[in-house]
């Protein structure tokens, strides 16, 4: 089964993709890049097409979205360089987290969390297509108050 952008399939990973949703995933997997990097780096030293692959297989992310992102990371001195020699090639680059880039995933890792549980609150309060096809004991047309409902109250002058 294959995860492309003309019909809404199930990807291995669990993500449903199609015209509508997929340019919200795109931004996802931007704003999501960087911090996989690192906790990818954080479990072992790693060169770009490694990382890029690993990313693939769990994200779906191409691997010419990686190299700049590396670059940048080395520059802002969350990860180090070193080249191994390759017995199939030219020697690889390889990636190593720095002491700035593990505290840089702690922080990330802290905002991640607490992002996505602000998030899920207000999804999980939302009525999904299911609920909203069950009968409800409000009177027609009317929506009853939740978590997130606002009330307004104005004043005849």
């Amino acid at each position: 089964m294959t995860c492309g952008r003309a019909s809404l399939t199930r990807c291995k990973n669990g993500l449903k993709t199609g015209k509508a949703v997929e340019p919200n995933l795109v931004q996802f997997k931007k704003g999501v890049l960087e911090p996989c990097v690192l906790a990818l780096l954080s479990q072992a030293d790693s060169y770009g097409y490694d990382i890029a692959s690993r990313l693939s297989d769990a994200i779906e992310m191409g691997e010419g979205t990686i190299y700049p992102l590396m670059r940048r990371m080395q520059k802002d001195g969350l990860v180090s360089t070193y080249f191994v020699e390759s017995s199939s090639g030219p020697p690889r680059k390889y990636y190593s987290l720095t002491e700035k880039g593990r505290e840089s995933l702690h922080a990330q890792r802290m905002a991640w969390t607490t992002f996505t549980q602000a998030v899920s609150a207000i999804l999980d309060a939302a009525p999904t297509s299911d609920i909203a096809d069950e009968p409800s004991s409000s009177p027609a047309g009317t929506r009853s108050p939740s978590a997130l409902t606002v009330r307004k109250t104005t004043r005849n002058t």
